[in-house]
């Protein structure tokens, strides 16, 4: 079922009969094609074979070339987290993103998957929930003035996330030891977040006030890592922050 603030939506008739075409062939384009059972195709002059509704797997700078390949008269759609409907212009338009990583070869799941989706016209919205609904995805609808936050949510989500373990996989390099011994910790801390919420989910020793612990932390990190030290300032006062916020204390896990 698709959400919108936890209100069920796009419950109408759905498009059973609604044929895609996929313009675009990297991961997304590849993997989206491929769950479609169709061919992707080139993103530079296409127009969609004659499909229903034209998918969009290009670049973002892109988009807006390649819609205006597209013969007037398709329900045009993109796969970008951060665009809004505006490039599409004028076809009927509607956007779908899947939250979701894609490997290089393109092969992947969406069964499961959260995505994001828009439409310019009521038409357009559901055929962005009937491509949800295809595709085994449970869908949100984000409106476009919404576009640019949803997406900065998402990359400090996913890709900043990466970069913080990153970054704690060269300090502890330092000690001889290799990621493996995160690993545990890390899935913890994620179930944790998502079960209770950062303010109830946080441990360590900012959690429970133990600045002389944090000290410590951070000479270490001057002297292994001194590229990483404007990092660990800045994540350690989001981090006060954090503890500081109201029904922290009371709701902290006693781990960490």
């Amino acid at each position: 079922m698709s959400t919108r603030a936890g209100i069920p939506c796009g419950t109408g008739p759905t498009l059973k009969q609604t044929t895609y075409s996929v313009i675009g062939h990297g991961r997304m384009g590849t993997a989206l094609a491929r769950a479609l059972s169709v061919v992707p195709t080139s993103g530079r002059g296409s127009d969609g074979d004659g499909a229903d509704a034209v998918l969009l797997c290009v670049p973002d700078a892109e988009i807006a070339a390649a819609a205006a390949c597209v013969a007037p008269g398709r329900l045009v759609g993109h796969v970008s987290g951060a665009t809004t409907l505006a490039p599409l212009a004028p076809h009927e338009a509607f956007s779908i993103h899947p939250l979701m990583t894609v490997p290089a070869d393109g092969v992947a799941s969406f069964a499961g998957a959260r995505c994001a989706v828009a439409g310019s016209t009521p038409r357009a919205l559901e055929t962005a929930h009937d491509l949800a609904r295809r595709l085994g995805m449970e869908a949100v609808e984000i409106d476009d003035d919404d576009r640019a936050a949803y997406h900065a949510a998402a990359s400090i989500a996913s890709n900043f996330l990466v970069t913080l373990e990153g970054a704690a996989e060269r300090l502890l390099a330092t000690t001889g030891a290799g990621r493996d011994l995160l690993v545990p910790l890390v899935r913890a801390s994620v179930e944790n977040w998502a079960a209770l919420g950062a303010e109830h989910a946080l441990t360590g020793p900012i959690a429970r006030g133990d600045e002389a612990t944090v000290a410590l932390q951070r000479e270490a990190v001057a002297e292994r890592a001194p590229e990483l030290l404007d990092l660990f300032d800045a994540l350690a006062a989001a981090t006060r922050d954090l503890a500081g916020a109201p029904g922290t204390a009371d709701h902290r896990l006693a781990v960490g």
